[in-house]
């Protein structure tokens, strides 16, 4: 069984990764590198209040501030994050992590579909996967959204926790209104859906953005998308390849 469910996964990831490369390319992708020229140059809005001074020798501080100063390398290194270069090794590192991603969303469906103990197909994979991009992208999204470049955002721990609490209310809350056995499990669903919009998300300590607002909205539906086609896709492949595996075997 562990050798079908593995190969199963691999294959339902290869399979996502390539679809959703494919649908990136078209839809997303282009959309972030249209946000990040508005980045880059600014967006034409007040910076706001300068960042305090890091501490630092008084040497450095001087030379740095010091009129015609040229950035040593080091220093260029510091102020710059790596990033992938525009093309084809920016598509690479997206089809990599897309087939990371692709695998463990397979995984996750097959787990619970066995413990869950009915017969897996192709049909219960995509269920479990629209059930899946409802818990872990549709509900979060409606406190947190998808964000472009240039988006002011909250702590990145505070919406990890908010997001990963969230998630989990929200499987839980699913899993009770499906597989409840009376109305009080449904109930307890409903409420463990609501509660966590309830506390609400970490706020963001703006809501000026450096790129046009439309283009947030057209990104966030795009990333939507592309979020059901990877659970869909990978339930459905799973539960294929797994049902074709297991009668083979």
């Amino acid at each position: 069984m562990f050798k079908t469910i593995v190969f199963s996964a691999a294959g339902a990831g290869v399979l996502a990764c390539v679809a959703l490369t494919a649908l990136q390319s078209q839809t997303t992708e282009p959309l972030i590198l249209h946000a990040e020229v508005f980045e880059d140059a600014g967006g034409g809005h007040d910076p706001g209040p300068a960042a305090p001074p890091v501490a630092t020798s008084d040497a450095t501080a001087l030379a740095a501030e010091a009129p015609g100063h040229a950035a040593t390398p080091a220093e260029a290194e510091e102020s710059e994050e790596w990033g992938p270069a525009d093309g084809f090794e920016r598509t690479a590192f997206t089809a990599l992590a897309n087939l990371v991603i692709g695998v463990a969303v397979a995984l996750v469906l097959l787990g619970g579909m066995l413990l869950r103990g009915d017969p897996i197909d192709g049909r219960r994979g995509v269920l479990w996967g629209l059930a899946g991009f409802a818990a872990a992208s549709l509900l979060p999204a409606l406190g947190l959204p998808p964000e472009l470049p240039g988006t002011p955002a909250a702590d990145v721990v505070d919406r990890q926790l908010w997001w990963i609490g969230t998630a989990a209310a929200s499987a839980a809350g699913i899993a009770l209104l499906v597989f409840g056995p009376s109305w009080m499990t449904a109930v307890l669903g409903l409420i463990l859906l609501v509660a966590p919009h309830v506390v609400g998300a970490p706020p963001p300590p703006s809501h000026e953005a450096a790129y046009p607002a439309g283009l947030a909205g057209e990104f966030v539906a795009a990333s939507l998308v592309v979020s059901a086609v990877l659970w869909s896709l990978a339930g459905w492949s799973a539960g294929w390849l797994y049902r074709r595996m297991e009668g083979a075997a």
